[in-house]
């Protein structure tokens, strides 16, 4: 793509409001929800589209599960780490790209910006509630009894908030028992 389709393209996608040349080869769009760039490398030959998604500090706990993201979940796009920031990039050879794949990127781009961390945080989640599965079975616990634990833990205040009603208690442990369900037998 020259730069010309590239603006062609960031104009079609989002108007001429929101596009900014910054300089010859570079773009900035500017939403109401994000910021994204379009960066052409000096000679041309490479594109880069980066979008913040989320500062770093808010992310530390879920960086593993990012990067399994990047190995199945992202397709052409990738979560990064610059300047405490965690970004969703994409990266293309310049010459052989095509205004299809580059909008497909952008929306992929948005998409994950738009996510968060609530795909991540929802797959660390449940790989915590596979191993507490995995350690009530090698204990020789059932499903009914790891339930019964988890209601003592509630009732004695180990889990769960100090002033949390009797009602809130039971939405959270009808939460518990739907995943646990969902997924002991796996």
């Amino acid at each position: 793509m020259t730069p010309e389709e590239i603006a062609a393209t960031l104009t079609e996608l989002f108007g001429t409001q929101e596009v900014n040349a910054i300089a010859p080869g570079s773009w900035q769009i500017d939403s109401s929800s994000f910021r994204l760039l379009v960066l052409l490398s000096e000679d041309q030959t490479w594109l880069r589209v980066l979008l913040p998604i989320i500062p770093l500090q808010e992310a530390e706990a879920f960086l593993a599960q990012l990067l399994e993201a990047n190995f199945d979940e992202t397709q052409e796009t990738r979560y990064a780490i610059y300047d405490e920031v965690v970004w969703g990039v994409y990266h293309h050879n310049s010459g052989t790209l095509v205004s299809a794949d580059f909008a497909n990127a952008i929306a992929r781009l948005v998409s994950l910006h738009k996510a968060g961390l609530n795909d991540v945080f929802n797959r660390f989640i449940e790989n915590r509630l596979r191993q507490i599965i995995q350690a009530a079975k090698q204990q020789g616990q059932s499903l009914q009894a790891t339930m019964q634990n988890l209601d003592r833990f509630y009732a004695e205040g180990l889990m769960g908030e100090i002033n949390q009603s009797l009602e809130a208690r039971e939405q959270v442990l009808a939460t518990w028992r739907y995943q646990l369900e969902r997924l002991w037998n796996e």
